[in-house]
């Protein structure tokens, strides 16, 4: 490991409807991510709670913001000295619609939040009957010894603009917590989309989904280059890789796709 590299970990697991069992593998899985060195820890989305099909219990086991969910993952964060990533089912305030969010954490609390911009109305889903989307703000990112991870989740792989303004905002490289269904040629879409989003912006991808049977896993840590540095099969697992800001600036030197662009991205609607 270089002197300027960042450990991270992306960590594969499946939640449930059991909320404390969730929390539990949490701190099981990172308490073993930080033994391994990481000083960031990615979960997939829906980390606090998942039921599929998705239906009205969502509502009923949603959070606030800096509920009991962020407070553990704050606890966790102080006990082992990293970042915390995780999906939390967060309240939207309409009673019946919850927000799809994510929160990085550390032993200070929230350092940034996204809620879900895209939502999974394709193949035969429609999460807006449950979700509500997230707003066009400014680009949420954290900064980590010196390297700055942007968030996004899952279905916004699927829309280039939202790296892209992470890119803009600064990123070095952007974490995606996922639960990407399987179907036909799934695995494939999420393989190939993951490392597009990181050589098309010359970042890091930090992809954490959940294992099959329900997601596709292949979680995975992809270098700007495109190349898949960690990974993780189809079953629980964690990947550690490290993030080389040496490597970034190089691979961006030889191929400056973001210095030589001539189009901006604008929010096609507002919010």
């Amino acid at each position: 490991m270089t002197a300027s590299a960042l450990l991270v970990a992306v960590c594969q697991f499946a939640p449930t409807a059991d909320r404390a069992a969730n929390l539990d593998r949490v701190a099981e899985l990172t308490a073993a991510a930080a033994e391994r060195g990481a000083r960031v820890v990615v979960f997939p989305e829906y980390t606090s709670f998942f039921v599929d099909p998705m239906d009205e219990t969502l509502t009923d086991n949603a959070e606030a913001l800096d509920g009991p969910f962020t407070r553990r993952l704050r606890a966790l964060a102080a006990a082992h000295g990293v970042v915390l990533v995780a999906g939390l089912v967060e309240q939207a305030g309409d009673g019946a619609h919850v927000h799809n969010t994510l929160v990085a954490v550390d032993m200070d609390g929230i350092r940034a939040r996204y809620r879900k911009q895209h939502l999974y109305d394709a193949f035969g889903q429609r999460e807006s009957d449950w979700i509500a989307e997230g707003d066009l703000r400014t680009p949420e990112t954290v900064d980590v010894d010196g390297i700055r991870i942007g968030l996004m989740t899952c279905y916004d792989l699927r829309f280039p603009e939202v790296a892209r303004t992470l890119v803009d905002a600064g990123a070095d490289a952007i974490v995606v917590p996922a639960e990407w269904v399987r179907g036909p040629l799934k695995e494939h879409h999420w393989q190939t989309l993951l490392t597009a989003r990181a050589i098309e912006n010359t970042v890091y991808v930090l992809a954490a989904d959940h294992p099959t049977p329900i997601g596709v896993g292949h979680s995975a840590v992809i270098d700007p280059q495109g190349v898949t540095v960690a990974a993780v099969g189809t079953g629980e697992g964690i990947a550690v890789a490290e993030l080389d800001p040496a490597l970034l600036a190089r691979v961006r030197e030889v191929n400056p796709v973001l210095r030589l662009r001539r189009y901006a991205i604008v929010p096609r609607r507002a919010d």
